[in-house]
């Protein structure tokens, strides 16, 4: 299980609507002869290329898989049945589909088919590798990360607005790699006008995540970086006050709009988990994170912490106003071992 698990996040951020999966076959002896992982979604699933590889050495052995097969019609046929032709005696699983159209259904096939299935072997890691996944099915939206860099006094930019840059190159490409792990990355219509971000993992993902500006009144910059859909596709979710002639704007450069009826975090997540998105990044302002912490939308959060101190009283920092009046009000977030990253400091964080 160990074997399928690691074969499994070899394709992280790149299933998604589905989640990673890694198999492994044994024969009848107990000898390895065939593994696969799925590798996105419309190609085979990860059953079926280790069956494959397998062959005929399949039958009367083992198939041993991350999550249980499927038993439905998608955009590939059902693994369980693969599994049942394929003539192999044992399944073990780490854990089951919480998807409706699966959840125990492809267990009951395959013991149905005299298959004997033995469950929850490494569920907790494999839980984990598919927390995205597990999310998403049971909330409706996707993971959130929140991730921000700021100087030793808390401070993201200096009192005139600088902030580039407060980390590192190694930070920085550490940031890359955590874009190429999710699906989208959000920020609002102030990051647009002040920071003219680009947002891509810097060719670590194809295609590059969606990215996404959340802005109710669509006050956006004529020239932007994100403009610019050879490099990456750019999606501008927006509210129904929004004028006309910034709708227009946007729709004769080619640029996809969503008009959310209510422009807030958990409105645009909901939108994005409709188009399959497990995980998405916020690297937003001050207001838009604390408004996604506010609505539910931040589950983890990744802090850089640069060697700086910056000051400034009107300087920017991380979040917004989030409500509280006592710190028996603020919750403590479990929290990772830092990590080096040159000469900053990542820390993170995950929601209790």
């Amino acid at each position: 299980m160990q074997r399928a698990l690691q074969l499994a996040a070899l394709a992280t951020g790149h299933t998604s609507p589905n989640p990673l999966v890694g198999a492994v076959v044994l024969d009848a002896a107990g000898t390895l002869v065939g593994e696969g992982f799925h590798a996105r979604a419309g190609e085979p699933h990860a059953e079926v290329v280790a069956l494959r590889q397998a062959g005929e050495r399949a039958r009367g052995g083992t198939l041993v898989v991350t999550l249980e097969p499927c038993c439905h019609q998608g955009r590939t046929p059902p693994c369980s049945e693969a599994v049942i032709a394929a003539g192999v005696r044992r399944v073990v699983i780490a854990m089951t589909d919480p998807n409706p159209r699966v959840n125990g259904g492809g267990v009951a096939a395959l013991r149905a088919a005299g298959v004997e299935v033995i469950s929850a072997v490494c569920e907790a890691e494999a839980r984990q590798l598919n927390a995205a996944f597990l999310h998403r099915q049971a909330s409706g939206r996707p993971l959130g990360i929140l991730k921000w860099a700021m100087g030793v006094d808390g401070r993201t930019a200096l009192s005139n607005g600088a902030s580039q840059w407060i980390s590192g190159g190694e930070a920085r490409r550490w940031v890359h790699e955590l874009r190429s792990r999710c699906d989208a990355v959000i920020v609002g219509g102030g990051t647009v006008r002040a920071d003219d971000p680009l947002l891509t993992s810097r060719g670590l993902r194809r295609p590059e995540p969606l990215r996404v500006v959340l802005s109710r009144s669509l006050k956006l910059p004529a020239q932007a970086r994100l403009w610019d859909q050879d490099e990456a596709r750019t999606l501008v979710a927006h509210g129904v006050g929004a004028p006309p002639q910034r709708r227009f704007r946007l729709d004769e450069r080619g640029i996809e709009r969503r008009l959310l009826a209510a422009c807030t975090p958990r409105a645009l997540l909901e939108a994005l988990a409709e188009r399959g998105c497990n995980q998405v990044l916020w690297e937003c302002g001050p207001e838009l994170a604390a408004a996604a912490l506010r609505d539910g939308c931040v589950q983890r959060i990744a802090a850089v912490i640069a060697p700086r101190v910056m000051g400034g009283t009107p300087a920017r920092t991380p979040l917004g106003e989030l409500g509280f009046t006592g710190m028996d009000q603020v919750p403590s977030w479990l929290a990772e071992d830092p990590r080096r990253l040159g000469a900053d400091l990542l820390w993170r964080l995950q929601a209790p």
